[in-house]
């Protein structure tokens, strides 16, 4: 995982956030274009972390895999509704979906058959507004969420601005504290200089996710897509 971190960084930057939609918001029936289109206001997965949520506008690079969702509908006769309509694969049409989202980033994408797997002993924590087959609704079924057997779901691995008022704010509170309090914490062998070492080093990690940070080679990140 470090090294799969590591290829989507650059810059000076070291960490990924992750991202999931459990379930994938997808109607039963309904192609990928279809979907995702009506998604192009903000993206259908959410932030995982603890962090406040926040929208994602704009991102460095991130890693997708799909699952679950790769069966098109039949091309209609006629022009494409859009451009994600005219795209031939379910990769493509992530693909065409992160350039439209998030213009210049480098993005990769996999997209797998095979749903997750929710049946027990996965926690069953489901809405009544989901299929057995984990897709949405339109009113509750006349089963139990325990009856939900498989779901679709996306997954991100994400460099982002997002990840600089994370980094920033665990900096914050982390300096709000008096760790000459705790006795235990230096005892366990951290020196203070090399605690103040940390934080710095923290803060300058926060900084490389600003927009605007490291403008001058916005080309050759570019050029990486």
């Amino acid at each position: 995982m470090m090294h799969f971190a590591d290829s989507l960084t650059f810059s000076g930057r070291k960490v990924v956030a992750a991202w999931a939609a459990l379930p994938f918001p997808a109607l039963s029936g309904s192609s990928l274009p279809d979907i995702l289109s009506a998604h192009l206001q903000d993206v259908p997965w959410k932030l995982l972390s603890s962090w406040r949520e926040q929208k994602v506008s704009c991102c460095f690079a991130q890693s997708v895999v799909l699952r679950g969702i790769c069966k098109e509908r039949p091309a209609s006769p006629g022009q494409p509704r859009s451009p994600l309509h005219s795209c031939e694969s379910p990769e493509q049409v992530l693909q065409q979906y992160f350039h439209t989202q998030f213009p210049g980033a480098f993005s990769t994408s996999h997209v797998l058959q095979q749903p997750c797997d929710t049946r027990p002993p996965f926690p069953q924590f489901f809405s009544p507004l989901l299929s057995r087959q984990g897709f949405l609704l339109d009113k509750a079924q006349g089963y139990s969420s325990a009856g939900v057997e498989s779901i679709p779901v996306l997954a991100a691995l994400q460099s982002s601005p997002v990840l600089h008022s994370l980094l920033s704010g665990l900096c914050r509170d982390l300096r709000a504290r008096n760790v000459r309090r705790w006795s235990s914490f230096f005892a366990a062998g951290v020196e203070q200089d090399d605690f103040q070492e940390a934080l710095e080093e923290l803060k300058t990690l926060s900084q490389c996710y600003e927009m605007g940070f490291g403008a001058d080679g916005s080309e050759d990140e570019a050029d990486s897509d």
